[in-house]
């Protein structure tokens, strides 16, 4: 009874060091427990194995399986599983499948999980058919699949974009008497949104509802989301209201989804109400908040309100990252201030974020449109990096200056250097050209544009 309540005791210590990274110490408490003569057993090596799984390398974790044997104490499938999970989260598909394999002839029978582990690791390398054959390899079996396997062939599924496949899976799923649960709903509700297949999405909505759950934040969200990305603004926000009237809990995130969409198409006016109702509501704001806030203040023109953001980003212990400086910075463009711009601009660089592009695309876009084209070329020339997004704003507003010549060597420079523009703006530097009686130069350029496009394709 000692011996047994020392082991456990002894397991206990291994899985807290674990957890806490601290594996060579853990090593450290079983050589002094085996010299007091506690003994470990198969709880305490399996621990160790998915902690140097998860910290150092499935090889390291392999290792323990030899002093296992040695010590008389045979592997089983938790060994195995944990080995394999290991593989699947480092993508090593190979050496899943020959652990899977070494633990079949081991005469180790696998369990659910092990099949689902594969089936996930799978999944995320892109292998859907061969997932599909391991799920039906499970199915077959006398192991059947459980509620958690099939949630991860639905996730899977429609990450690979056979969102048809997963509905056909959850409807016959439905008709074999198996009752779905929040999380598989969920799944496949965040997999019709990713698809932009709104309607189907607010149906599994419509049923998850009348077979008894209560929604949750996340599945209010992800479909109010898919609203917004499929301009379906008004059906987003009876969805909003819908949540808050039922008294669904609410978090920041489903704040912050409804906020940047109503601000990318202009609402401005509503998403400060939605604010207001945020502030009201007693959340405390995390960083993805405060950069939406800041970008609403920015698009207001409350530059001074956005600063003072800033400090209290600060003061909640939190830290600004390069998208929070970005929207700074393009807001001080917008608002003409180009030298606040680059002012900003190098403090941030001061405080090691390292080379930003996209605030200098907004500098340049910033100069571009204010009519500054002089400066923005200066500013161009000055980049270290660039890339489509550069190529197109300098040309686009080359278009705007009428400066079509400089534009069309600009453009012919960035298709041969294997960037794109798009087709709108090509086409404008041609028409332009055309209009500035540079008939000869649009037509040799409409050349090198269809040998370029036959290089590249």
């Amino acid at each position: 009874m000692v011996a047994r309540l020392s082991t456990k005791v002894l397991n206990i210590c291994i899985a807290s060091m674990c957890k806490a990274k601290q594996v060579v110490k853990a090593e450290a408490v079983i050589i002094d427990g085996i010299r007091l003569g506690v003994l470990p057993d198969v709880v305490t090596y399996n621990t160790l194995i998915d902690a140097y799984c998860r910290f150092d390398c499935v090889d390291t974790g392999y290792s323990v399986l030899s002093r296992m044997r040695e010590a008389g104490i045979p592997p089983d499938v938790i060994s195995y599983n944990s080995l394999i999970s290991g593989a699947a989260r480092k993508c090593l598909l190979s050496s899943a499948l020959d652990l899977f394999d070494e633990m079949l002839r081991a005469d180790i029978h696998p369990d659910a999980w092990s099949y689902n582990i594969l089936i996930n690791c799978l999944f995320k390398l892109g292998k859907p058919d061969e997932a599909n054959r391991i799920f039906m390899e499970m199915a077959l079996s006398e192991l059947h699949p459980c509620s958690a396997t099939y949630n991860i062939m639905i996730n899977g599924l429609c990450k690979n974009g056979y969102v048809n496949n997963a509905i056909m899976l959850f409807r016959n799923l439905q008709r074999h008497g198996f009752i779905p649960e929040v999380l598989t709903y969920n799944t496949l509700i965040n997999g019709l949104s990713k698809a932009r297949r709104t309607g189907t999405a607010r149906r599994i909505l419509r049923e998850f509802k009348e077979a008894g759950y209560e929604p949750n934040c996340i599945t209010y969200t992800t479909v109010m989301k898919c609203c917004f990305q499929c301009r379906q603004f008004d059906e987003a926000l009876e969805i909003l209201h819908e949540m808050r009237s039922k008294g669904y809990t609410f978090d920041g995130y489903a704040y912050c989804t409804v906020i940047a969409a109503l601000i990318k198409i202009g609402r401005i006016e509503e998403a400060d109400e939605i604010v207001r109702l945020m502030q009201h509501s007693g959340i405390q704001p995390d960083l993805v908040s405060y950069n939406t806030l800041i970008n609403l203040y920015c698009r207001q023109g409350r530059l001074d309100d956005a600063m003072k953001l800033l400090g209290d980003i600060e003061k909640e212990g939190l830290e600004c990252d390069q998208y929070t400086h970005t929207i700074i910075i393009n807001g001080l463009c917008n608002a003409g201030n180009f030298l606040g711009a680059k002012q900003h601009l190098i403090y941030m660089n001061s405080l090691g974020f390292g080379y930003n592009l996209v605030a200098h695309n907004c500098i340049l876009h910033g100069l571009g449109k204010a009519g500054h084209i002089d400066h923005a070329m200066k500013w161009f020339e000055s980049m270290e990096v660039k890339d489509s997004f550069t190529y197109t704003i300098i040309v686009h507003n080359l278009c705007r200056a009428r400066r079509f010549l400089c534009a069309s060597k600009i453009m012919v420079l960035c298709l041969n250097s294997g960037f794109r523009i798009l087709r709108a703006t090509q086409r404008a530097v041609i028409d332009g050209l055309c209009s500035i009686g540079y008939t000869n130069e649009a037509r040799k350029l409409k050349l090198k544009l269809r040998v370029i496009r036959l290089l590249h394709d």
